[in-house]
């Protein structure tokens, strides 16, 4: 009961920011968010609080997950790259959405948990491995969409090789005044096309696989 309550105020909650995109919103209510909090934050779930996960990683509140979704209008058929997996939360939703996502995170720790959610759930879709995502995934072909959930310190054109004409991508840009905003680059040809979305609490992508976790 609490599951479809907290789905209900989400969505109230995004219809009031003119988030209505019915596939999304049937994708986020067909992936049950208390699966992948941490038992302790399981009425939090669909909050739009921030919940800390191991690795000292966090998972972004409900609200803020779901409009990151919808800046990146996935479509079906597409293939996207995820750069930092996680609980596995996102990665679920836009397997629902997507034709395939290939979700990638430093920690061993993170990628052992979302796996097993996302086998919970059946996605076989969703490609999980651990991975350094600083310069993306040279030599998995291109991407329709990218997401990325660590900031950059400049815009990352070097993604734009690994992107679809016409493709597009979402990720966090530290500012030199320390802030981290949204930006969304959508590729013409070979440029990129520069929006600034909205300021998220991402912090700076570390380089390398975490050895320990």
């Amino acid at each position: 009961m609490a599951e479809k309550e907290g789905f209900a105020a989400l969505v109230l909650r995004l219809r009031s920011e003119g988030i209505s995109d019915l596939d999304l919103l049937t994708a986020v209510e067909q992936t049950p968010r208390s699966l992948f909090v941490p038992a302790s934050a399981a009425e939090d779930a669909y909050s739009s609080r921030t919940i800390p996960i191991d690795c000292g990683a966090f998972m972004e509140g409900a609200d803020l997950a779901v409009r990151l979704l919808s800046r990146l209008q996935v479509k079906l058929g597409q293939r996207v790259l995820e750069i930092g997996t996680g609980s596995g939360f996102t990665s679920a939703v836009l397997g629902r959405l997507a034709e395939r996502v290939l979700t990638i995170d430093r920690y061993r720790t993170l990628v052992t948990g979302a796996q097993g959610r996302l086998d919970k759930l059946s996605m076989r879709n969703v490609v999980v491995r651990q991975a350094d995502g600083i310069n993306g995934m040279p030599g998995e072909g291109t991407f329709d969409r990218i997401l990325v959930t660590g900031a950059f310190t400049s815009v990352p054109r070097f993604y734009a090789e690994q992107l679809v004409s016409g493709g597009m991508m979402i990720a966090p840009l530290m500012l030199e005044n320390g802030t981290c905003l949204m930006v969304r680059l959508s590729k013409t040809g070979s440029r990129f096309e520069r929006e600034d979305l909205f300021p998220v609490p991402y912090l700076p992508l570390t380089p390398h696989i975490a050895a320990a976790l």
